[in-house]
């Protein structure tokens, strides 16, 4: 197991009254009762950890445990993969850059149907579960919501039985840990592999991976005319296995993460000349490649590591797929028949080059042979409308990093822009737009483009996306081949986010309902026959109420801030940028401050606001508006007129463990991103599930989420995507909106005066004169009506039973939003895999 010895010191517990022996000879591995577990556990702390129990630190004991738990999965695991060998079944190949997979013990405690047992067992030798399971670190592996998009359709495979393998690139560091200092958000290295990772197996195998170099030409021995790529540089790649197990299954299926390593770690002929770094210099370079999740790209440098991290995360998969595929004798002309691939986003579009290379250059395929594997093979998810997010390399990078492979897409863009010839004759500005070859400004290879072109299926995440996607982003393909379209709206496990996050609610559901509804979301409906039962309603808002005393004693012991549980909790949390307008929010909690101060608010709802999110470390303005709110918060929290009804809480370092405390205590969900830029979001779909209320634009997921929850239960402000449209075409001038609204005018001079912020003028003025001279995101266009909306949602708050009822009808409406529907989708429609 990878474990240091020599750790920090950690807390010791309390050495139980009696202690059993250390060792059982007769351990059950695969029982299941408390007293196989606590067997197990002991045998963990002597042989695994080695260290006895009464000296043991937490962190010993979460190791011992999580050994414990794997050993549980080990044997299903073994069975799944056997049995998807005797079946000779087809395998989905899941490509993501991002698993932002959250803490593996309590989940798998949940889906292997354990905890009660852990719990009895840890109890029978003096511990605590909770307090063991908090010991653990959070995986780095993610950002956002496509890295969490990926852990939860992860979830509901093995759930559904579905054969998948999920690929990726094992972060030696995550993005960044932030803290706050002064209101800024500074980052610090996030060392989650620190104690080593329980959870991974280290595989036997591994695939080199070439960068840099020239290719040539050259003969078979058939005569036939084939290419070689000569590398300058390789890298090995090593595996590292996560089991992941389904929900009231047998199935296990393996997340595989790669791991960068040199070929030749130590040149002792260099180290004897007495050059000792360039001895390892090689290894340095090479591991870099797995050592930082998203390095900056503002510099080529950077530009360099993110391309060398998709290309080699998606090479050593598509080796490992072809690998296993020849091992159960498969052709390859038919490896499409045995595999299918979704590549998350653009990151892994460099797949359907590198798939070509490997069947032609590799195995002889000629490219119409290889071209149409590779065609039927991949299917790509689109997650993005911003332009700077769709993935563009410049040519000199690509071709030099990547020489060979930029030959092949210049041969495929080729083909392809023939057969579009045919089909558009003289129509040469269509060309232009459907080139892989980017000619404005600096050259460029489109990777959103190559992906569509080489993909069987294209999907978009929310029914606005995909409309959006194929009248605008990617209309000249929708009009080509409008039968590779489709939507796939986004959905999130309920296993993690209801049942793991909220067990108290849990418990009031299972009792009115039963339980049919943790492997069908849809069961929730039952909900509704109780949503006008006042006692019901009352055990409701006593769950919930549960849930924002536990946040607020967070919140208290972390951050030395004292909310009331009593208020509404308001919370948006999200990755900061312009476009989810956290900005927006702070300028209404200050125009409530305005109004509070002069007296025209009068018993204003007591209210705490909730905000979490990370900026990108370059992201200048996104900082920016994290500094915006912690001065909001320093202003509001301080003042004797409002501290005692408003309360404006940053809660740092976002992640998933953060979020398991956040949703079920939220009573107003925020999602108010300007609309047509919000692919999907998926929050909205956790706080939803846990009985929150959305306040939002008819942007992303909030459409369908307004509509399975019925209009009267979501608040609905701003301008649509077609009038945002309409308003850029007539000339968008945010000045106006400043000058007709008294309240907005009032909170935008006292940020710029310095009125609120202790004088100081300068700090904000960016900010402000972005929203006055541009406000790319509407967010001055919509202020007034989102004023409007949040006086009904105060109103509404006031009445208990109304409110609750709404709450319990999204609760009741939220199946839609299961990852276990959007995976039946996928299933259907674009993977052609059986389900159970």
């Amino acid at each position: 197991m990878p474990f240091q010895d020599q750790e920090a010191p950690r807390p010791q517990q309390h050495e139980p009254e009696q202690q059993a022996q250390d060792t059982h000879p007769n351990e059950n591995r695969a029982g299941t009762s408390a007293k196989d577990l606590e067997i197990s556990f002991r045998n963990h702390m002597t042989h695994t950890v080695g260290r006895p129990l009464e000296n043991s630190s937490t962190l010993d004991q979460y190791h011992a445990l999580a050994a414990v738990v794997r050993d549980r999965m080990m044997d299903q695991w073994l069975e799944t993969i056997e049995s998807y060998k005797q079946h000779n079944v087809r395998v989905l190949g899941y490509l993501s850059a991002e698993y932002l997979l959250g803490p593996h013990l309590e989940n798998a405690l949940l889906n292997l149907e354990l905890r009660p047992q852990m719990e009895e067992a840890l109890k029978n030798v003096g511990l605590d579960l909770a307090t063991i399971a908090a010991e653990e670190p959070e995986p780095g592996l993610g950002n956002g919501g496509l890295g969490r998009l990926a852990a939860c359709f992860m979830d509901s495979l093995s759930t559904l039985d579905v054969p998948v393998l999920g690929y990726g690139l094992r972060y030696e560091f995550g993005i960044f840990r932030q803290e706050i200092v002064n209101g800024w958000q500074v980052e610090k290295s996030d060392k989650w592999l620190q104690y080593g990772n329980p959870w991974e197996i280290g595989a036997s195998t591994s695939y080199d991976v070439c960068f840099f170099g020239h290719t040539e030409t050259y003969n078979d021995e058939e005569g036939l005319l084939r290419h070689r790529w000569v590398p300058d540089h390789t890298v090995k790649g090593i595996p590292y296995d996560t089991p992941i197990p389904g929900y009231q299954t047998r199935t296990v299926n393996r997340l595989r993460l790669w791991k960068a390593e040199a070929v030749d770690s130590f040149d002792l002929s260099i180290f004897n000349s007495g050059d000792y770094m360039g001895a390892v210099r090689q290894k340095m370079e090479s591991e870099t490649i797995s050592k930082v999740l998203y390095p900056p790209d503002e510099q080529i440098q950077g530009k360099r590591l993110r391309l060398m991290q998709q290309y080699f995360f998606t090479s050593c998969s598509l080796q490992d797929m072809l690998r296993l595929h020849c091992m159960r004798g498969g052709k390859l002309t038919a490896f499409h028949e045995k595999w299918t691939i979704q590549l998350n986003d653009t990151h892994p579009s460099i797949g359907i080059p590198e798939l070509m290379r490997l069947l032609m250059d590799n195995h002889k395929l000629s490219w119409d042979d290889a071209w149409n594997v590779t065609q039927k093979t991949f299917g790509y998810t689109n997650h993005t409308l911003l332009p700077e997010a769709l993935e563009r390399w410049p040519l000199d990078l690509f071709g030099g990093l990547l020489p060979r492979h930029l030959e092949i897409i210049y041969e495929i863009n080729a083909r392809f822009l023939d057969d579009m010839r045919q089909r558009y004759p003289n129509d040469d500005a269509r060309m232009q737009r459907m080139s892989i070859i980017g000619e404005e400004g600096e050259r460029s290879v489109q990777m959103a483009k190559l992906a569509v072109i080489g993909s069987k299926a294209i999907n978009g995440v929310a029914e606005l996306h995909t409309q959006l996607l194929e009248q605008d982003t990617l209309h000249d393909y929708y009009e080509a081949f409008p039968e590779r379209f489709s939507n796939k709206t986004n959905g999130v496990t309920p296993r993690r986010w209801l049942m793991l996050t909220n067990p108290g609610l849990v418990d009031l559901i299972n009792e009115t309902i039963g339980t049919r509804w943790h492997k069908d979301l849809y069961g929730l409906r039952g909900l509704e026959h109780f949503a006008d039962d006042n006692n019901f309603l009352a055990r409701w808002r006593q769950a919930q109420e549960g849930c924002k005393s536990s946040l607020a004693k967070y919140i208290a012991e972390n951050l030395s801030i004292n909310v009331d549980p009593a208020s509404m909790f308001d919370v948006h949390v999200k990755r900061i940028h312009e476009y989810k307008r956290q900005h927006l929010k702070a300028l209404h909690i200050l125009s409530l401050y305005c109004q509070i101060k002069d007296g025209t608010l009068k018993n204003p709802t007591p209210t705490t606001y909730l905000f979490g999110g990370k900026a990108a470390p370059s992201y200048v303005m996104a900082k920016l508006m994290i500094k915006l709110v912690c001065s909001v918060a320093d202003l509001v929290n301080n003042d004797p007129a409002t501290r005692d009804v408003m309360k404006v809480v940053f809660l740092p370092n976002y992640s998933v463990s953060l979020g398991q405390h956040i949703y079920p205590a939220a009573d107003l969900s925020e999602q108010i991103s300007t609309a047509g830029k919000e692919a999907s979001g998926t929050g909205c779909m956790k706080m939803m599930m846990n009985g929150a209320v959305t306040i939002g634009t008819l942007d992303g997921a909030n459409i369908e989420i307004r509509k399975e929850c019925g209009e009267e239960n979501f608040f609905l402000f701003g301008l649509t995507a077609p009038q945002i449209a309409d308003t850029l075409h007539a000339g968008y001038q945010p000045r106006t909106y400043y000058e007709r609204s008294p309240l907005l005018k009032e909170v935008i001079d006292g940020i710029s005066s310095g009125r609120f912020f202790g004088s100081d003028s300068a700090t904000f003025a960016p900010l402000v004169d972005n929203l006055l001279s541009w406000d790319p995101f509407f967010v001055l266009a919509d202020f007034d009506s989102y004023d409007t909306v949040h006086t009904q949602v105060s109103d509404a708050y006031r009445d208990a039973n109304a409110w609750g009822r709404m709450s319990v009808l999204n609760t009741a409406r939220s199946g839609k939003f299961s990852s276990d529907r959007t995976i039946r989708e996928y299933c259907r429609d674009i993977w052609k895999l059986p389900v159970s």
